[in-house]
């Protein structure tokens, strides 16, 4: 493991700007949280859900969402947007590095612009393997590195200035997560890329996709 032993990881600003600016964000993304949740079933833990974002989306077949945020303020406002969801969705303080979850126990993960953030990318995932059943999936929405060119570099020019993963909730903008995912022993059975925001932004290249948990 990491080391990470936090429940809760503190960005004042960042999650104050995000919840006051995530109502627009939704015309865009919104289509593709609801793209992300279509046809689960049974069980999900969702990772650093923010304010709540994905909770109208999920599918009547999901029985239970429980959701693990970090960050305190964005935890408030996801306990309010869970008692709107159209499905049971627990908040719970942790850190996604240690999940306070028990191995093995749902059927199906979500991250949602969450696998830049987090601080060790690869712990991270071990803990989503972990609590996975054999045969559960990974499904996720990220924001990735470019493919080369300008924007690669000034991404990389960005995580290495620290400046931000500052101001940016813990961001790392230049993480290649569909390899990280595949290394952390999940099967990665679909990924499309796309976009989202202006064609300019450093966190305009994004990923969805479905990964597998075959076991072992």
């Amino acid at each position: 493991m990491s080391g990470v032993s936090e429940t809760s990881l503190r960005h004042p600003v960042f999650a104050r700007w995000y919840v006051r600016f995530s109502e627009g964000m939704e015309r865009e993304v919104g289509p593709l949280r609801a793209e992300l949740l279509s046809g689960l079933t049974g069980r999900v833990v969702e990772v650093g859900p923010g304010n709540g974002p994905t909770f109208p989306h999920y599918p009547p077949t999901v029985t239970e969402v429980v959701a693990i945020e970090p960050e305190p303020y964005l935890r408030r406002h996801a306990e309010e947007a869970a008692a709107r969801a159209p499905v049971p969705v627990e908040i719970r303080a942790g850190v996604a590095e240690q999940l306070p979850l028990p191995g093995g126990a749902f059927d199906a993960a979500i991250t949602c612009g969450v696998l830049c953030t987090v601080r060790d990318q690869a712990a991270a995932l071990a803990e989503l393997r972990r609590v996975l059943r054999p045969g559960g999936e990974l499904r996720f929405l990220e924001h990735v590195r470019a493919p080369g060119g300008v924007k690669a570099h000034v991404q990389r020019a960005l995580d290495a200035s620290r400046l931000w993963p500052l101001i940016g909730g813990g961001c790392h903008c230049s993480r290649d997560t569909v390899a990280a995912i595949r290394d952390a022993g999940f099967r990665v059975q679909q990924v499309r890329e796309t976009t989202v925001g202006p064609a300019w932004m450093h966190t305009n290249p994004q990923v969805i996709g479905v990964a597998k948990n075959d076991g072992g």
